[in-house]
């Protein structure tokens, strides 16, 4: 008997699958023409990176390597260097977006919010040497998502005053007085 039942239960199913399969393939295809029309994508789609810059056009990038060691397919590169008046910066970033799984982690570890995510995702090619790219070619003239934030403005090149005094920084506190 129970063995009836299972066989029973097994065709069932499988005419429901088969009905479902039979469904599908009797619908319209539907044909959208790719250059013409781009299918809207989500607000959170990731897909090129880019440099972003501060609101005085300075690079936001400070080289500090995060992205760098972050990336689970090491496609960011760059070498470190000093301005003359402390303020660190990449001499050249590469990002070679043919390893690029576009996972957005190196967005997510940049402490200046120089890196991040668009949603332009079209960068095929047949040339694979031309899918990595320079600084040049990642620096764009505004802040991205993040359009008022300032590292350097907030963090600053040096201490500059007391402590306690720098923007939306609270007084310090005295350990003295928290000992019993």
């Amino acid at each position: 008997m129970g063995t009836i039942k299972n066989l029973a239960e097994g065709i069932t199913a499988l005419l429901k699958g088969l009905a479902t399969t039979l469904k599908i393939l009797s619908r319209k295809p539907v044909t959208e023409q790719y250059p013409e029309y781009r299918r809207p994508l989500p607000a959170r789609s990731r897909a090129v990176i880019v440099l972003t810059r501060d609101p005085d056009g300075e690079e936001r990038c400070v080289a500090c390597y995060l992205c760098s060691a972050v990336c689970p397919v090491s496609c960011i590169s760059m070498q470190s260097a000093e301005r003359e008046d402390g303020r660190r910066y990449p001499r050249w970033f590469r990002i070679n977006f043919a390893r690029c799984i576009y996972c957005g982690l190196c967005e997510e570890a940049c402490p200046t919010l120089a890196i991040q995510l668009t949603p332009n995702f079209e960068t095929s090619g047949r040339d694979i040497l031309k899918l990595v790219y320079e600084k040049e070619d990642l620096l764009v003239n505004h802040g991205g998502k993040n359009n008022e934030y300032n590292f350097y403005k907030r963090a600053g090149v040096a201490m500059v005053g007391d402590k306690g005094t720098q923007i939306n920084e609270d007084k310090p506190v005295d350990l003295k007085s928290n000992l019993p």
